[in-house]
């Protein structure tokens, strides 16, 4: 019998690893075929991956005779703990800051009072359509449910569409948005889970904005503080005289640690030494970890990177890249196979007519959704800025950002497992539906709106690559030392001078924070953590 159990499970770690092996193997292969596309205008990496996902995934239901199309099962919580931190960090490191913060305003209303906005559209107008077209059987909770998880853009497909030196203005915008927006979202799928629908008032909805700020507050300070932390280590012990290797791993393991402390998505792992301490930081923290994480790529990349030897600041760079873009490449080629996963399929019991009206239903609401926040609250954002502030969001910018916010993704499906599934398994017909639904439309708004989006700025802003061309953008070495805004932007020593300090708030807000920021930072901040000279 013990032979039998040892055959078995021999048998069992073999199969993981020709599974594992042919998986890497698919991954050198989008990397291949992505390389020669690249001067394709209508697929990029994201697109690739997903239609080489989708044909390795009909080719392996072929040859088990439409038993599986997967060769490894979709794990809502591998993605948000391991493929998830190093795209987010990657991209806080990588950030041009100076557009970023100059645009903050902007983008926390895209990206946190949009969101609300987007989930209160898609959950009444689901809650309103489904019964209309015959589907039934979903509780109120899923209804919330429905609206968070089609409220989340997709941040890593929205980043290879569009290029930060091209398009800073609508990168940065779009870019910000998407992480915010996954942020709020994920918080707010998991009030949704905990809210007791019995009770649903004004009370209950300030506590959930609450919830929000602190989130974001907390989650930001974590990262921060993190940040600092890792800057000030490597500044006074100066790793670099030793080796280069230890400057790295630092770097990597403290943002690792802090997006860890700060997410809670370790629930239902099986109990360790590693589950219980993560678990005892969670009920204390109870974070956002894609918000901690970025704003430590942020802090480290404005303090530490310039604290390592030069060796590792070239290294860093290339290494944060390379996480990120292994990870994006694993979950868009996975999201394709999954798409023809049979057992989803055979378990829902709707027809094919009811599946279309669903599926059109969703992509409908996520449209009026996504207008009805962009609009406006980009109206607003041009009056509360003014011209002093940043440049105007013209009516075509607006499209831009609409349209390329209309993209769902790895985010989306993760949530629609966690809600409707139980460890990637649902033997619920009506869930079954939820999930094929989910999928069909990741796989609609990558394949339609992902294809649309670069051909779409061409028509929209034909003149933005000539503008943008006639300055050089900095070198990648020149953007990590750049401030958060130029000192010449900020407004000078001049012109706050002569005017008083309140009066140029009001104006110019964003420039006369910074101003006084950045002689804090000269004065108290780079003595201690390093920084730029």
């Amino acid at each position: 019998m013990s032979l039998q159990n040892v055959a078995l499970e021999n048998g069992t770690d073999h199969n993981h690893v020709v599974s594992i092996s042919i998986f890497v193997a698919l991954l050198c292969l989008c990397i291949v075929v992505g390389h020669l596309l690249e001067e394709n205008r209508w697929v990029n990496e994201s697109i690739t991956a997903l239609l080489i996902g989708c044909f390795t995934g009909f080719i392996i239901l072929l040859w088990s005779k439409g038993k599986s199309s997967h060769i490894l099962r979709f794990d809502e919580e591998l993605f948000f703990i391991y493929l998830l931190p190093p795209i987010i960090f990657n991209a806080g490191f990588q950030v041009k800051k100076k557009q970023f913060f100059r645009n903050f305003f902007t983008i926390m209303l895209l990206g946190a009072v949009g969101v609300f906005i987007s989930f209160a559209i898609i959950s009444a107008g689901c809650w309103w359509l489904f019964p209309k077209i015959g589907f039934v059987g979903l509780r109120v909770r899923d209804y919330f449910a429905l609206g968070t998880i089609f409220s989340s853009t997709d941040t890593v497909c929205t980043l290879q569409v569009l290029n930060q030196d091209e398009t800073p203005l609508l990168y940065s915008l779009v870019f910000g948005e998407g992480v915010v927006n996954d942020a709020t979202s994920v918080v707010l799928f998991r009030t949704v889970q905990k809210l007791d629908v019995s009770r649903l008032d004004l009370r209950v909805a300030l506590y959930t904005f609450k919830d929000f700020l602190y989130l974001f507050a907390t989650s930001t300070s974590l990262g921060i503080v993190s940040g600092l932390l890792t800057a000030y280590v490597i500044k006074a012990l100066y790793f670099g005289r030793h080796s280069t290797d230890r400057e790295i791993a630092l770097m990597i393991l403290m943002a690792y640690l802090s997006y860890m402390l700060a997410e809670d998505a370790v629930l239902g792992h099986p109990p360790s030494l590693g589950f219980i301490f993560t678990a005892c930081f969670k009920n204390l923290l109870h974070l956002s970890g894609i918000l901690t994480v970025f704003f430590c790529g942020i802090v480290m990349s404005h303090y530490a990177w310039h604290n390592v030897t030069e060796n590792s600041r070239i290294t860093t760079r290339h290494v944060f890249a390379t996480m990120s873009f292994i990870s994006e490449t694993f979950i868009f080629l996975y999201v394709g196979m999954d798409a023809l996963d049979i057992e989803k399929w055979r378990m829902k019991k709707s027809s094919f007519k009811t599946s279309i009206e669903i599926c059109s239903s969703v992509l409908g609401l996520i449209l009026l959704g996504r207008a009805a926040f962009v609009f406006p609250l980009c109206v607003l954002a041009n009056y509360v800025t003014g011209k002093a502030e940043s440049p105007k969001l013209t009516f075509k910018r607006q499209v831009v950002i609409w349209w390329a916010g209309l993209m769902r993704g790895a985010v989306s499906i993760a949530l629609a497992f966690n809600q409707f599934t139980y460890s990637g398994v649902t033997w619920d017909p009506v869930h079954a539906t939820m999930i094929t639904t989910t999928i069909i439309v990741v796989l609609f708004s990558m394949m339609v709106f992902g294809f649309l989006t670069r051909p779409l700025i061409d028509i929209l802003l034909p003149h933005h690559k000539k503008s943008n061309h006639q300055t050089s953008p900095p070198s990648p070495k020149e953007e990590l030392s750049l401030p958060l805004i130029s000192v010449e932007d900020s407004g000078g020593h001049h012109v706050l001078r002569r005017r008083s300090s309140l009066s140029m708030l009001l104006e110019r807000p964003a420039h006369t924070i910074h101003f006084y920021w950045r002689k804090f930072d000269d004065a108290y901040m780079r003595p201690i953590f390093g920084g730029p000279g």
